[in-house]
């Protein structure tokens, strides 16, 4: 029996600990692959053509939504995507579900409502199925609070989550949430800081958010 190639996708190492070993318990399923950011995620799919990609709406750099939007650029078979979330938001689901996404799960859920959902989206609904009543319960920090909040609100103003302004428009937003000083001091402070963060220049990160 062809087992179904799952990839897994969230910066909590400790959560995809947990999904990898329960996948790989599983009769008729396999984790091939794990990633913790955006980018990797992408390599993965354009390495490894998993069937199902488990992933999390927010990470760092690269977030869930972007994801999508690069692997339908992608001249690889999108795989079925299972997004997690710790936070329903309305209009960031919408917008998962338009770029693709099968299928949305809210934090905290059970492993077996997971595994079951992952034979459901790949069309492999009959077969082995293993009953357990595992659950997890992980610690988000609060930050995935606020990148939650912020994602809504570029989504929500229409910013293309594929472009550079959109995240260094998210990760000036973060900045400035935590200092407020920043506001005083864009050109000098904020955007050489952003421009130093993702190896580019402040000239340019400047361009890319107006």
């Amino acid at each position: 029996m062809k087992k179904i190639k799952v990839c897994i996708v969230d910066d909590n190492r400790e959560l995809v600990g947990l999904l990898e070993e329960y996948i790989d318990a599983q009769d008729d399923m396999e984790v091939i692959g794990v990633a913790h950011n955006g980018q990797e995620c992408l390599e993965l799919v354009e390495q490894l053509e998993p069937d199902v990609m488990v992933l999390d709406i927010i990470m760092p750099h690269i977030d869930g939504l972007a994801v999508l939007e690069r692997m339908r650029q992608m001249n690889k078979p999108m795989p079925n995507v299972i997004m997690l979330t710790a936070f329903g938001q309305e209009d960031v689901t919408k917008k998962a579900v338009e770029l693709g996404a099968s299928y949305f799960i809210l934090k905290p859920f059970d492993m077996e409502y997971l595994a079951s959902h992952i034979r459901q989206v790949s069309g492999k609904t009959t077969g082995f199925v293993r009953k357990s009543s595992s659950s997890f319960k992980t610690q988000e920090p609060k930050t995935k609070n606020l990148d939650a909040s912020i994602t809504s609100i570029i989504h929500e103003i229409g910013v293309p989550a594929h472009i550079k302004g959109y995240l260094y428009l998210r990760e000036a937003i973060s900045m400035v949430y935590n200092d407020i000083e920043l506001l005083g001091s864009i050109t000098k402070v904020l955007y050489p800081d952003i421009a130093k963060k993702y190896n580019t220049t402040a000239s340019r990160v400047e361009r890319a958010i107006r």
